[in-house]
């Protein structure tokens, strides 16, 4: 994932902190045309330092 992919997924999950991990890659994928599994999203997030 690029930099600017992980910021992007940063800021969806500052706004909105009620989202799944599957919501959140839909979101990435409408908003900015991220191709993005739900996998990487949980990895992502868990390497960022969001547990839960």
């Amino acid at each position: 994932m690029t930099e600017r992919g992980q910021r992007m997924l940063k800021r969806t999950v500052h706004t909105s902190h009620q989202l799944s991990a599957e919501s959140i890659a839909k979101d990435l994928q409408t908003s900015c045309g991220l191709q993005i599994s739900t996998t990487t999203v949980c990895r992502e997030l868990h390497g960022m330092g969001f547990h839960g």
